[in-house]
Protein backbone atom coordinates (compact mmCIF):
# COMPACT_ATOMS: atom_id res chain seq x y z
CA UNK A 1 0.00 0.00 0.00
CA UNK A 2 1.20 3.49 -0.87
CA UNK A 3 0.89 5.23 2.53
CA UNK A 4 2.57 2.50 4.64
CA UNK A 5 5.47 2.45 2.20
CA UNK A 6 5.86 6.18 2.52
CA UNK A 7 5.51 6.06 6.27
CA UNK A 8 8.16 3.35 6.49
CA UNK A 9 10.54 5.31 4.30
CA UNK A 10 9.88 8.48 6.27
CA UNK A 11 10.62 6.62 9.48
CA UNK A 12 13.85 5.36 7.99
CA UNK A 13 14.69 8.92 6.99
CA UNK A 14 13.95 10.18 10.45
CA UNK A 15 16.21 7.55 11.97
CA UNK A 16 18.88 8.42 9.50
CA UNK A 17 18.77 12.05 10.49
CA UNK A 18 18.56 11.47 14.23
CA UNK A 19 21.52 12.48 16.36
CA UNK A 20 20.78 9.58 18.71
CA UNK A 21 21.15 6.91 16.05
CA UNK A 22 24.14 5.45 14.30
CA UNK A 23 24.67 7.47 11.14
CA UNK A 24 24.12 5.59 7.86
CA UNK A 25 26.61 5.70 5.03
CA UNK A 26 26.65 8.73 2.77
CA UNK A 27 25.14 6.91 -0.21
CA UNK A 28 22.08 5.85 1.75
CA UNK A 29 21.67 9.36 3.14
CA UNK A 30 21.75 10.82 -0.36
CA UNK A 31 19.07 8.33 -1.49
CA UNK A 32 16.82 9.34 1.38
CA UNK A 33 17.39 13.02 0.66
CA UNK A 34 16.70 12.56 -3.03
CA UNK A 35 13.48 10.69 -2.32
CA UNK A 36 12.22 13.33 0.07
CA UNK A 37 13.03 16.10 -2.39
CA UNK A 38 11.13 14.24 -5.08
CA UNK A 39 8.22 13.39 -2.74
CA UNK A 40 7.86 16.31 -0.25
CA UNK A 41 4.29 15.20 0.47
CA UNK A 42 5.80 12.45 2.62
CA UNK A 43 7.04 15.08 5.04
CA UNK A 44 3.53 16.56 5.15
CA UNK A 45 2.13 13.14 6.04
CA UNK A 46 4.72 12.69 8.78
CA UNK A 47 3.96 16.20 10.13
CA UNK A 48 0.24 15.39 10.18
CA UNK A 49 0.85 12.17 12.07
CA UNK A 50 3.10 13.97 14.54
CA UNK A 51 0.46 16.64 15.09
CA UNK A 52 -2.21 13.97 15.63
CA UNK A 53 0.03 12.26 18.16
CA UNK A 54 0.64 15.52 20.03
CA UNK A 55 -3.07 16.30 20.08
CA UNK A 56 -3.85 12.82 21.42
CA UNK A 57 -1.22 13.24 24.14
CA UNK A 58 -2.60 16.69 25.04
CA UNK A 59 -6.14 15.32 25.28
CA UNK A 60 -4.95 12.45 27.45
CA UNK A 61 -3.11 14.83 29.80
CA UNK A 62 -6.09 17.20 29.91
CA UNK A 63 -8.51 14.38 30.69
CA UNK A 64 -6.31 13.16 33.52
CA UNK A 65 -6.01 16.67 34.97
CA UNK A 66 -9.77 17.24 34.75
CA UNK A 67 -10.48 13.92 36.45
CA UNK A 68 -7.97 14.68 39.22
CA UNK A 69 -9.43 18.15 39.84
CA UNK A 70 -13.13 17.43 39.22
CA UNK A 71 -14.27 18.41 42.72
CA UNK A 72 -12.51 21.77 42.53
CA UNK A 73 -13.86 22.30 39.03
CA UNK A 74 -17.48 21.41 39.55
CA UNK A 75 -18.26 21.63 43.26
CA UNK A 76 -16.34 24.48 44.83
CA UNK A 77 -19.02 26.07 47.06
CA UNK A 78 -17.36 29.47 46.66
CA UNK A 79 -18.22 29.72 42.94
CA UNK A 80 -21.33 31.29 41.49
CA UNK A 81 -23.46 28.60 39.85
CA UNK A 82 -26.47 29.02 37.56
CA UNK A 83 -29.04 26.19 37.48
CA UNK A 84 -27.49 24.62 40.60
CA UNK A 85 -29.71 21.53 40.43
CA UNK A 86 -28.72 20.55 36.89
CA UNK A 87 -27.49 17.01 36.25
CA UNK A 88 -24.77 18.04 33.77
CA UNK A 89 -22.06 20.58 34.63
CA UNK A 90 -20.37 23.17 32.43
CA UNK A 91 -17.48 25.22 33.82
CA UNK A 92 -16.32 28.49 32.28
CA UNK A 93 -13.04 30.25 33.08
CA UNK A 94 -13.47 33.88 32.04
CA UNK A 95 -12.48 37.52 32.44
CA UNK A 96 -14.99 40.39 32.32
CA UNK A 97 -12.65 42.44 30.11
CA UNK A 98 -11.81 39.61 27.69
CA UNK A 99 -13.11 40.44 24.22
CA UNK A 100 -13.83 36.82 23.32
CA UNK A 101 -15.58 36.28 26.65
CA UNK A 102 -17.82 39.24 25.82
CA UNK A 103 -18.58 37.78 22.38
CA UNK A 104 -19.59 34.42 23.81
CA UNK A 105 -21.44 35.81 26.87
CA UNK A 106 -24.88 36.11 25.19
CA UNK A 107 -24.57 32.48 24.07
CA UNK A 108 -23.65 31.44 27.61
CA UNK A 109 -26.76 33.17 28.93
CA UNK A 110 -28.85 31.55 26.21
CA UNK A 111 -27.46 28.11 27.05
CA UNK A 112 -28.35 28.64 30.70
CA UNK A 113 -31.89 29.65 29.81
CA UNK A 114 -32.38 26.82 27.30
CA UNK A 115 -30.88 24.11 29.51
CA UNK A 116 -32.26 24.20 33.06
CA UNK A 117 -30.79 20.71 33.54
CA UNK A 118 -27.25 22.06 33.04
CA UNK A 119 -25.32 23.50 35.99
CA UNK A 120 -23.16 26.37 34.83
CA UNK A 121 -20.16 27.10 37.06
CA UNK A 122 -18.47 30.49 36.67
CA UNK A 123 -14.72 30.54 37.38
CA UNK A 124 -13.28 34.02 37.74
CA UNK A 125 -9.90 34.12 35.96
CA UNK A 126 -8.86 37.79 35.72
CA UNK A 127 -5.94 38.27 33.34
CA UNK A 128 -6.48 41.76 31.90
CA UNK A 129 -5.31 44.05 34.69
CA UNK A 130 -6.68 45.91 37.67
CA UNK A 131 -10.26 46.36 36.45
CA UNK A 132 -10.46 42.64 35.75
CA UNK A 133 -9.15 41.92 39.25
CA UNK A 134 -11.69 44.27 40.81
CA UNK A 135 -14.57 42.82 38.79
CA UNK A 136 -13.62 39.26 39.77
CA UNK A 137 -13.40 40.15 43.46
CA UNK A 138 -16.71 42.03 43.39
CA UNK A 139 -18.39 39.15 41.55
CA UNK A 140 -17.49 36.78 44.38
CA UNK A 141 -19.12 38.87 47.12
CA UNK A 142 -22.46 37.63 48.49
CA UNK A 143 -24.39 40.69 47.28
CA UNK A 144 -23.18 40.36 43.69
CA UNK A 145 -23.56 36.58 43.64
CA UNK A 146 -27.20 37.07 44.57
CA UNK A 147 -27.67 38.92 41.27
CA UNK A 148 -25.08 36.85 39.41
CA UNK A 149 -26.53 36.54 35.90
CA UNK A 150 -27.87 40.09 35.86
CA UNK A 151 -24.48 41.52 36.81
CA UNK A 152 -22.67 39.13 34.45
CA UNK A 153 -24.81 40.29 31.51
CA UNK A 154 -24.31 43.97 32.31
CA UNK A 155 -20.55 43.79 32.77
CA UNK A 156 -20.07 41.61 29.69
CA UNK A 157 -22.17 43.94 27.54
CA UNK A 158 -20.06 46.93 28.59
CA UNK A 159 -17.21 46.95 26.06
CA UNK A 160 -15.29 49.70 27.86
CA UNK A 161 -15.60 48.30 31.36
CA UNK A 162 -13.93 50.62 33.88
CA UNK A 163 -13.89 50.97 37.64
CA UNK A 164 -16.61 53.62 37.38
CA UNK A 165 -18.69 51.42 35.11
CA UNK A 166 -18.46 48.53 37.58
CA UNK A 167 -19.96 50.75 40.28
CA UNK A 168 -22.59 52.20 37.96
CA UNK A 169 -23.88 48.76 36.98
CA UNK A 170 -23.95 47.68 40.63
CA UNK A 171 -26.06 50.68 41.58
CA UNK A 172 -28.43 49.96 38.70
CA UNK A 173 -29.18 46.49 40.08
CA UNK A 174 -29.58 47.76 43.64
CA UNK A 175 -26.13 46.99 45.10
CA UNK A 176 -24.17 49.53 47.13
CA UNK A 177 -20.75 49.72 45.37
CA UNK A 178 -18.92 50.91 48.50
CA UNK A 179 -20.25 48.03 50.58
CA UNK A 180 -19.46 45.57 47.78
CA UNK A 181 -15.89 46.84 47.48
CA UNK A 182 -15.41 46.48 51.22
CA UNK A 183 -16.61 42.88 51.01
CA UNK A 184 -14.41 42.27 47.96
CA UNK A 185 -11.29 43.07 50.01
CA UNK A 186 -11.79 39.86 51.99
CA UNK A 187 -8.70 37.61 52.22
CA UNK A 188 -11.00 34.66 51.54
CA UNK A 189 -11.88 36.07 48.12
CA UNK A 190 -8.20 36.63 47.32
CA UNK A 191 -7.54 33.00 48.28
CA UNK A 192 -10.41 31.86 46.07
CA UNK A 193 -8.91 33.66 43.07
CA UNK A 194 -5.46 32.23 43.80
CA UNK A 195 -6.98 28.74 43.91
CA UNK A 196 -8.71 29.32 40.58
CA UNK A 197 -5.46 30.48 38.99
CA UNK A 198 -3.73 27.34 40.26
CA UNK A 199 -6.56 25.18 38.92
CA UNK A 200 -6.31 26.81 35.50
CA UNK A 201 -2.57 26.12 35.42
CA UNK A 202 -3.14 22.50 36.41
CA UNK A 203 -5.52 22.11 33.47
CA UNK A 204 -3.17 23.82 31.04
CA UNK A 205 -5.57 26.72 30.46
CA UNK A 206 -3.62 29.62 28.99
CA UNK A 207 -6.38 32.09 28.13
CA UNK A 208 -10.03 32.97 28.37
CA UNK A 209 -12.64 31.86 27.77
CA UNK A 210 -12.14 28.17 28.43
CA UNK A 211 -14.90 25.65 29.07
CA UNK A 212 -14.90 22.22 30.66
CA UNK A 213 -17.73 19.77 30.04
CA UNK A 214 -17.23 16.32 31.49
CA UNK A 215 -13.76 15.25 30.36
CA UNK A 216 -13.63 17.79 27.53
CA UNK A 217 -11.66 21.04 27.64
CA UNK A 218 -12.81 23.59 25.07
CA UNK A 219 -10.39 26.52 24.72
CA UNK A 220 -11.73 29.72 23.20
CA UNK A 221 -15.18 30.98 22.26
CA UNK A 222 -16.18 27.86 20.30
CA UNK A 223 -19.94 27.81 20.89
CA UNK A 224 -20.55 24.96 18.45
CA UNK A 225 -18.06 22.75 20.29
CA UNK A 226 -19.61 23.77 23.61
CA UNK A 227 -23.12 22.90 22.45
CA UNK A 228 -21.91 19.58 21.04
CA UNK A 229 -20.17 18.72 24.32
CA UNK A 230 -23.32 19.52 26.29
CA UNK A 231 -25.43 17.34 23.98
CA UNK A 232 -22.94 14.50 24.28
CA UNK A 233 -22.85 14.86 28.06
CA UNK A 234 -26.62 14.72 28.26
CA UNK A 235 -26.74 11.63 26.10
CA UNK A 236 -23.91 9.77 27.83
CA UNK A 237 -22.91 8.65 31.28
CA UNK A 238 -21.07 11.82 32.25
CA UNK A 239 -18.57 11.66 35.06
CA UNK A 240 -19.70 13.98 37.79
CA UNK A 241 -19.75 14.40 41.56
CA UNK A 242 -23.16 14.21 43.19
Amino acid sequence: MRFPARAALALTAALALSACQKQPDAAFGEKVRAYLLEHPEVLEEVAMKLNEKKQAEAIKASTAAIDKNRAALERDPRDFVANPNGRVTVVEFFDYRCGYCKVVAPEVTKLIQENPDVRFVFKELPIFGEVSDTAAKLALTPAVKAKGIEVYNRWMADKGLTEAALDRHLREVGIDPAAARTAAASPQIAKHLDDTQALARALGIQGTPAFVVGDTLIPGADVNALRAAISQAKAGDLKRIS
